[in-house]
């Protein structure tokens, strides 16, 4: 079965159209629809040229504070020399739309939908559209927890169609991650995957647990457990989740439901803010 991806396209809506909208943040979660993501809502970047960009996540105190997400969308001859400001970011871009040449360490990369790449912190890239058409890719960035003994990762390029997804136990299929990183590889502090789900798929609980989580939606609808509300989603949603917010999932329509999902792993918490009694 072919991937699909869904890519935001921006502009604007009539003066006609409704206002009722799914756009929600709350103490424990937040559902930015893929209507939100209009032309008076985009950022642009240093050093980046003919690009603009949706931020869909950001560290925010007291709430997700590990992770910042963004969908940018390069146009023909954009792109950018000099594309991270902070040298201790790592960064996993995952390509939508078009196609984009990622140069590592002089090394050239031509990615197209589905294309995967894992950037570790203090890493030399850049990246360009030498294409003929707007190129649309996820960029997810995060400050790196170096230990002590455990080397830092190298950078990768893979594509989704060349990973197999594996199976959730006891789902016959209905239910499948594909994982571009080794669960017990202790050098990642961040896992992005995708998630899949086959029409009348469910996470059978409610999953509740210390990982941040960003969700957007590649393919497909489902109704989804955020805190106590059952949420619809469809193609192009994000979800946005702090940590411990309870979680699951019914998809539903006559498609596959699919997501891009972060999430921080493979650390001890950081304690800051607590401190010892006196001896």
């Amino acid at each position: 079965m072919s991937n699909s991806y869904y890519a935001p396209k921006g502009g604007h809506p009539g003066q006609e159209v409704l206002h009722t909208g799914r756009a929600v943040f709350t103490e424990a979660y937040a559902v930015i629809p893929k209507g939100v993501m209009r032309d008076i809502v985009i950022s642009y970047f240093p050093h980046w040229e003919l690009t603009r960009g949706w931020v869909i996540a950001r560290p925010l105190s007291g709430f997700a504070e590990t992770f910042s997400q963004y969908i940018l969308e390069v146009q023909p001859n954009g792109g950018s020399e000099s594309p991270e400001d902070d040298e201790g970011a790592e960064s996993v871009l995952f390509v939508v739309e078009g196609g984009v040449r990622l140069t590592i360490d002089g090394e050239q990369h031509d990615l197209e939908p589905g294309g995967y790449a894992y950037l570790p912190a203090g890493c030399n890239w850049q990246l360009h559209n030498h294409g003929t058409v707007n190129a649309n890719f996820h960029w997810i960035r995060k400050r790196y927890q170096a230990v002590k003994g455990i080397d830092k990762p190298e950078a990768f390029v893979i594509n989704e169609k060349d990973v197999e997804p594996i199976e959730m136990p006891g789902t016959d299929g209905g239910w499948k991650t594909t994982r571009f990183v080794s669960q017990d590889d202790m050098r990642h502090d961040m896992h992005v995957n995708i998630v899949s789900f086959e029409p009348g798929g469910v996470i059978p609980f409610e999953e509740t647990h210390v990982m941040e989580h960003g969700l957007y939606v590649l393919e497909g609808k489902a109704v989804y457990l955020l805190n106590k509300d059952w949420v619809e989603v469809e193609a192009g949603d994000f979800m946005w989740l702090r940590a411990f917010c309870p979680q699951a999932c019914y998809a539903g329509g006559p498609k596959r439901f699919r997501y891009l999902l972060y999430k921080d792993v493979n650390r001890h918490a950081k304690l800051n803010g607590y401190f010892a009694p006196p001896a």
